[in-house]
């Protein structure tokens, strides 16, 4: 009788261990466990989006990830508001920090929002939709890693580190790259190519020529302020730029205004591409003023009256207490932004370390014929798609940096003479996760030294680009290199950050210090042929042909 018990008893518990390593094996292979591995946070993942639905595909959880990354972007702003109302036990330092960061996190939310509305209808998107999203979510990662380098830069509280700084990057940075390694894995596919070979868009703003198709009223300004030659016949092949309203802003008084700052505080909120541009005439002078073009600001554009003709220019830097982010003269938000021939300054200086001319977080934004000049961190190409065409940068360390889809085109990039014992570096691409639809691309342009560093003693060394963020991405293609490139060609970062994961590329290019035999030989730097280059040209890259013919800026889409 025992034995038989036994030998009952023993059956249930076999059957039993069998049911459970059944039950395990069959929940080892779950889609929630599959989805969730193709993220770089797979156990996140599976603990935040978790789901009573057995049949959740990637759809669904991208769904999920989404809403539950707008969740967490309204959390932190209330949380940087709650730090914000208490302002008066901070730094300057920290609460311009703060600020930056609850403009991010406002932005955030406006990206998230957007991102939702486009997934939730949808499981197929065109390429354009796709990337579109891919943008959006990839900007997300950006705010929230340029809050926590402010934050890093002047923030010294170690209760605002640990009340901010540590629930970002613990928890919300990492929900946000969820989102977009499953939006990527569902809704991206392959971009159709673009044209691979030469192929140049002439633009109405070409050759110092402007046709614009505009009122009578706003011709009749043009002519008033003597700028009756920018007009060209009504009958020419040359797409028309489509304006709904100008205003002139000159400092003698001639104009509509005197500042830039009082013509933008009548321009019109959330235009739409179909409206044309809100046109600001900046004629010659020099307007030392921050310039501010809010989110709000869309389909905006600016035009001077030549490079070193119609100057911006102010002096705000990281070591006079502002962030990097905020200290910039110029700054641009609203999509659809243009800028034409103009100067933008920060005399800040070589020895005030990081000091931007230009800050740009406009999608969809272009600068034609203009010229940005600083020293460390000139340029910052912060996020979403931009061009620059024609235009000047001058600059010392990391000078154009950011972690925008950016192409140059036929621009001239200036090198200067650094401090003592700097070295320069001409790019500090931010890509920080491997999903982020980002990089710099820099076509057809030249690279010779600035005046007064070619008239220096020849030490500086200056290299094409360095990692400053795990992913960094930069191509040089077809463009010129004078003799002032090291033969490495790029400088890490520190130590061996990045040298693995990076992706430096060149193609084609020219000039004694395009040769490539002498380059360092990390993973991540490559010489590539044209397939691959056609993958970072306008028309590839920032699927310009979608949206720059209304510019009226020339570019080349392909090679």
């Amino acid at each position: 009788m025992a034995s038989k018990l036994y030998s009952s008893i023993t059956h249930i518990i076999f059957l039993l261990a069998l049911l459970y390593s059944t039950t395990s094996a069959r929940n080892s292979t779950t889609p929630s466990v599959s989805i969730c591995n193709s993220t770089p946070y797979p156990g996140l993942c599976s603990s935040s989006l978790q789901t009573n639905n057995d049949t959740a595909n990637v759809y669904d959880y991208g769904r999920f990830s989404v809403r539950k990354s707008l969740s967490a972007a309204r959390k932190f702003l209330r949380l940087t508001e709650k730090y914000l109302q208490k302002s008066h036990a901070l730094t300057t330092g920290a609460i311009r920090a703060l600020e930056d960061c609850h403009l991010l996190a406002e932005l955030n939310i406006d990206f998230l929002s957007s991102s939702s509305q486009v997934v939730d209808k949808a499981q197929t998107l065109s390429a354009i939709q796709a990337d579109d999203v891919q943008t959006l979510l990839s900007a997300i990662l950006t705010n929230t890693q340029t809050c926590l380098d402010g934050l890093q830069e002047t923030a010294s509280s170690w209760s605002l580190k640990n009340g901010i700084s540590t629930p970002l990057s613990n928890y919300d940075t990492k929900l946000y790259s969820v989102s977009l390694a499953l939006f990527k894995k569902g809704w991206v596919h392959k971009k159709k190519k673009g044209p691979s070979s030469t192929s140049k868009k002439q633009g109405a703003l070409e050759k110092g020529h402007f046709s614009v198709k505009m009122s009578k009223k706003n011709k009749a300004i043009f002519e008033k302020v003597g700028r009756r030659k920018l007009l060209q016949d009504t009958d020419s092949d040359v797409d028309q730029i489509p304006v709904s309203e100008m205003v002139v802003v000159s400092q003698d008084g001639t104009g509509n205004f005197t500042t830039i700052s009082d013509a933008l505080a009548v321009a019109p909120n959330n235009s739409v591409a179909s409206d044309g541009y809100f046109l600001i005439y900046v004629t010659a002078g020099v307007y030392e003023e921050y310039v501010t073009i809010t989110k709000k600001m869309k389909y905006l554009m600016i035009m001077g009256d030549g490079i070193n003709q119609t100057i911006i220019t102010g002096n705000r830097s990281v070591v006079d207490g502002w962030t990097t982010f905020n200290s910039s003269t110029f700054a641009v938000l609203g999509q659809g932004f243009v800028g034409v021939n103009m100067t933008i300054r920060n005399t800040a200086g070589a020895i005030k370390h990081q000091a931007v001319a230009l800050r740009n977080g406009a999608d969809s934004s272009t600068f034609y014929s203009c010229s940005f000049e600083g020293y460390q961190d000139t340029l910052y190409v912060h996020s979403l798609r931009q061009f620059y065409r024609e235009c000047d940068i001058y600059g010392t360390v990391d000078f154009i940096f950011g972690n925008a889809a950016a192409v140059f085109q036929d621009c001239n990039i200036y090198p200067r003479l650094p401090l003592a014992n700097q070295f320069n570096a001409i790019t500090a691409q931010g890509r920080a996760d491997p999903n982020q639809n980002t990089g710099i691309s820099i076509q057809n342009c030249n690279i010779r030294a600035s005046d007064d560093l070619a008239s220096s003693d020849g030490t500086t060394e200056t290299y094409l680009g360095r990692p400053w963020k795990e992913y960094s991405r930069t191509v040089y293609m077809q463009s010129f290199m004078g003799e002032l490139i090291n033969s490495d060609g790029w400088r890490e970062w520190a130590g061996d950050f990045a040298l693995n994961t990076s992706y430096y590329a060149e193609f084609n290019n020219r000039g004694p210090g395009s040769k490539t035999d002498g380059r360092v030989t990390w993973p991540g730097v490559h010489q590539i042929g044209a397939a691959d280059a056609s993958n970072f040209t306008v028309s590839n890259f920032l699927l310009g042909d979608d949206w720059l013919p209304q510019t009226g800026a020339p570019y080349s889409g392909g090679l």
